[in-house]
């Protein structure tokens, strides 16, 4: 029974710190004059910054998916302050950073950023080369939200130090409207480095008012891609087929039940390709003939009664599976086609999430509680050097947001979570069990003026992996963690002019981790990085996003030596300025620039500024009518870069061409 010490010292600092501030709150409204600013009708620019919520969490929509045109999640999220890409503009040999935390330049990922797809989690844990957090088309999703830190991860899972990536499959009625008959939507995307190409092709049929089916099927093709000196990047290549077949069916009074149904399929199959999907040639391993097959199939059902504010029900459960086979090439290994080059790996993990949506009050003070039960399974086939076993844990969460009176907000929350995990072969076949109790508090006070100040900590512990058991120490030491964060946030409308909006939130964090197990020859990590987000829109269309961040972060060895953490996010800036004509255009410039960094295997890399440029056409009158025309140029001044963590130099200059239409 280990975490237990730290877990009941947790809940009873949650505990006091929350009676504190409930406390203090009435103290604090004492200075405040009547007049709550309430909700403000914001402009359009391209993203909102999340004001409302203590939480650090970047939210992409339909409209902005849309307009990125990109060719993977990992790209299309690259925009979100705290996030760096490894290499990212291919499904593999790509991955997601989160603070430091996640992929890097060896291992697809460390387990400590947590992929969510309709509710499934999805994703390897640390397979040598060839692991893959994310494997999917943007195209089959609606929205991406992004959470970064710990503080709001606690109702998806544990050991989330980096973050939570969710994702939402579009719905039929999303282009229905709700009403009946049948939609089709054709997208088709060209792109010049690279010579890429992309199809999407929706279905979405409305037969009655309550029930609704989608079928969406993706193509995506790329060749490998040139960098602005004109150099091939090999192994950038790749071809992935994706489809997503949804239903969704409502009944009983006001619609109160709904059940939905999905399935979302992606694959590729390469012939003669490096088995270092990070690197550019064969190098020591050769190459192999490498086929990966994600699927996640996703039930769930749905209860909310009208009248009734206790009840908010979700039932969901789910079946996720990565499989890679690959087969070694002898004519390209010079060392022969040792097992780990030729083996096969499979993940599948199952669950089922219990969880309850309450709004009550206990006195003035409201409560909006989301609660639940979560079981779930990870199997792992076994591999040389990678073993196979069982990953079987169940959860008890429980998150309050509790707005004490109108400009007060407080939420604790809290998760237990019990682990058997066992192997399947000798020698790695020995049982364990852990459990572990995890939670954190963040604080926000809104001001009538429109200032808000925020506050959080949280602190989590990342059970032990399948990966690990050929480790005894590792499988009875889960690695801990604790985040610290602190910031403000301003909103105000009709600021310089009549309709106009502005929204300001700066964010600074700490994160501490201990008992390290992920990475070798690391007792300790801890990061230290402030985050900034605005956006500001004019009623004459001009809009302005912009968001940064700057982090340093510090890794002690067991023997007490400390060096620079490479993994920490590079200090960055994103600038878009753009402005809109009416409905029918839309164009923006944006400008991506970082500071010179060490990258990974201590290569030092040079600063870089790379400007885009965006343009969406609606004809609004015509035989175009309905039709969207997107235009794009990446790297307009084709200049030759390297982000910190990618082990390719990036794509020179290349132009994007997107239409699409909707019958």
């Amino acid at each position: 029974m280990r975490g237990h010490g730290l877990g009941w010292n947790l809940l009873g600092t949650v505990s006091s710190l929350s009676l504190m501030i409930v406390n203090a709150a009435p103290l604090m409204a004492q200075d405040v004059d009547e007049g709550f600013l309430g909700v403000i009708e914001l402009g359009d620019s391209k993203r909102e910054v999340q004001v409302g919520t203590a939480t650090a969490v970047t939210v992409i929509n339909q409209e902005e998916i849309d307009d990125r045109q990109a060719g993977t999640i990992a790209e299309l999220i690259d925009s979100v302050p705290g996030v760096t890409l490894v290499n990212g503009n291919t499904p593999q040999g790509s991955g997601i950073n989160i603070r430091g935390f996640g992929a890097n330049g060896t291992y697809g990922t460390d387990a400590k950023v947590l992929v969510v797809v309709d509710g499934a989690t999805t994703g390897a844990e640390e397979l040598y080369r060839i692991g893959n957090q994310l494997f999917t088309d943007p195209e089959l999703y609606s929205e991406v939200s992004v959470i970064r830190g710990t503080v709001g991860s606690f109702e998806f899972g544990s050991g989330v130090v980096g973050g939570v990536v969710q994702l939402e499959t579009k719905n039929a009625s999303d282009f229905t409207g709700g009403e009946i008959g049948v939609r089709l939507r054709q997208v088709l995307e060209a792109t010049s480095n690279g010579a890429g190409f992309a199809s999407s092709t929706i279905a979405a049929w409305q037969p009655t008012d309550n029930l609704e089916f989608l079928f969406n099927y993706t193509v995506r093709d790329q060749d490998d891609y040139k960098t602005a000196d004109g150099t091939v990047v090999t192994n950038s290549k790749f071809r992935m087929p994706s489809y997503l077949v949804k239903g969704r069916y409502t009944f009983g009074d006001d619609n109160a039940h709904a059940i939905t149904l999905s399935y979302n399929d992606s694959t590729t199959d390469e012939k003669d390709v490096p088995y270092d999907t990070f690197g550019t040639t064969g190098g020591s391993f050769g190459n192999v003939d490498r086929k990966t097959h994600s699927k996640i199939a996703v039930l769930q059902y749905d209860y909310n009664p009208s009248g009734n504010d206790l009840i908010d029900l979700s039932v969901n459960l789910s079946r996720s599976e990565q499989a890679i086979d690959q087969t070694c090439l002898p004519a390209t290994a010079p060392h022969g086609c040792f097992s780990v080059v030729d083996a096969d790996h499979n993940y599948e993990t199952t669950k089922l999430t219990i969880k309850n949506t309450a709004y009550f009050l206990t006195g003035s003070v409201e409560h909006n509680l989301r609660a639940g039960i979560e079981f779930s399974q990870r199997d792992r086939l076994d591999a040389p050097s990678a073993p196979g076993g069982s990953d079987k844990r169940l959860a008890l969460f429980a998150v309050d947001e509790i707005l004490v009176n109108q400009n007060l907000t407080l939420t604790p929350a809290l998760r237990y979570e019990t682990q058997d995990i066992k192997g399947d072969t000798a020698p790695n076949n020995a049982s364990y069990s852990n459990d572990a109790l995890m939670g954190g508090l963040s604080a926000r006070y809104e001001f009538d003026s429109g200032f808000a100040v925020f506050a959080s900590a949280a602190y989590t512990e990342m059970m032990p992996i399948i990966d690990d058991l050929g480790t005894p120490l590792f499988m009875t030491q889960p690695e801990k963690s604790r985040t610290y964060e602190g910031g403000v946030s301003y909103t105000q409308g009709d600021l310089f002019s009549t309709g106009d909006a502005l929204q300001v939130k700066a964010n600074i964090y700490q994160t501490y981790v201990w008992d390290v197990t992920s990475y070798s020859n690391v007792a300790n990590i801890d990061v230290k990085g402030i985050e900034l987000e605005a956006s500001y829109s004019h009623a004459s269309g001009f809009y302005a996003d912009f968001n940064a961040t700057s982090a340093d972060g510090t890794s002690t060895t067991n023997a007490g030596v400390d060096s620079k953490w490479i993994y920490a996010p590079e200090t960055s800036a994103r600038l878009t300025l753009g402005k809109r004509f009416g409905e029918a255009l839309d164009v923006s410039w944006e400008l991506v620039a970082a500071q010179s960094t060490t990258g990974v295997g201590n290569i030092a890399l040079a600063g870089y500024g790379v400007n885009n440029l965006r343009a969406t056409y609606r004809p609004q009158s015509g035989a175009f009518k309905g039709a969207e025309f997107r235009f794009g140029v990446e790297n307009i001044l084709d200049a030759t870069y390297q982000s910190q963590l990618s082990t390719r130099v990036a794509p020179g200059r290349n132009f994007k061409l997107t239409m699409a239409k909707t019958f």
